[in-house]
């Protein structure tokens, strides 16, 4: 496996919504369209939703632009993970895991649970399950995923 890229999450600003929409696109709209989905108004008023400069962070590889994570407080408790994107020329490099592992060792350190939902037949699916999440429920779109906090 080839070395991680220098990587480092920062805090968003307003101005990083625009890229932050535009990654969205690129990596969900082929899975979208898969599940009869795909709206653009839709995708972007979204992400503008859930898109904050206090819980949105922007993931820089070597200085630049490469992804973003939102990792909320969750009304059931815990953190809610969303708008986890990753340039698609990065995937496959271990990067996604790295990502996870650090937001997942805080929310450990935090005796926190976290929660997400990634759509049916995502290939993140198994990047979660691999990270202790298992599925809360789910529906013909949406796959509700939960992962416990540690036992103190």
């Amino acid at each position: 496996m080839n070395e991680l890229p220098v990587w480092t999450l920062e805090p968003a600003a307003f101005s990083d919504l625009e890229r932050v929409t535009d990654l969205k696109d690129q990596v969900m709209r082929a899975d979208l369209e898969r599940l009869g989905r795909w709206d653009p108004e839709r995708s972007r008023r979204r992400v503008a939703d859930a898109f904050s400069t206090t819980w949105t962070s922007v993931l820089l590889v070597e200085g630049a632009f490469a992804g973003s994570v939102t990792v909320r407080p969750d009304e059931r408790g815990g953190r809610h993970l969303e708008l986890f994107y990753l340039a698609p020329h990065l995937h496959g490099r271990g990067l996604g895991t790295a990502v996870l592992r650090r937001l997942l060792a805080e929310a450990d350190v935090a005796g926190e649970p976290v929660h997400l939902v990634v759509l049916q037949g995502s290939a993140a699916r198994r990047l979660y399950e691999r990270h202790g999440f298992t599925v809360a429920h789910e529906d013909a779109v949406d796959v509700h995923m939960y992962r416990p906090a540690p036992a103190p």
